[in-house]
């Protein structure tokens, strides 16, 4: 009996590197265009310029979790992004939630001060 251990295909199985590691699943694409790729993947080159010391960093990182560090440069800024996203949304229900009050606490007043 043969038992059947298909890892799932998940992000989190990928970023474990428990997908994509065994070389006897690797084959060389031919005739793969990277521009293909990037607009299949939605990536866009873009040219920064850091300090040799971040990127220095990122590197350590990245190779104590076993990906490369543009890849980890990437997670780092999709985080932050999502992060910024969170927070000016909460800001604004926030913002919204107190005009609300404030237009009702006018509005009650308005009718207090009519019928009084």
């Amino acid at each position: 009996m043969t038992v059947d251990r298909k890892i799932p295909g998940t992000d989190e199985a990928w970023e474990r590197r428990e997908l994509g590691v065994d070389a006897n699943f690797v084959a060389v694409a031919d005739d793969i265009n990277e521009d293909e790729i990037d607009l299949a993947l939605e990536l866009q080159p873009i040219s920064i310029r850091l300090q040799k010391s971040l990127i220095d960093d990122f590197k350590m990182i990245a190779q104590l979790n076993g990906i490369g560090y543009q890849p980890l440069m990437r997670q780092v800024l999709v985080r932050f992004a999502d992060c910024e996203k969170k927070k000016i949304l909460r800001q604004a229900v926030r913002e919204m939630k107190l005009r609300r009050e404030e237009d009702a606490a006018s509005e009650e007043e308005s009718r207090s001060g009519t019928h009084g």
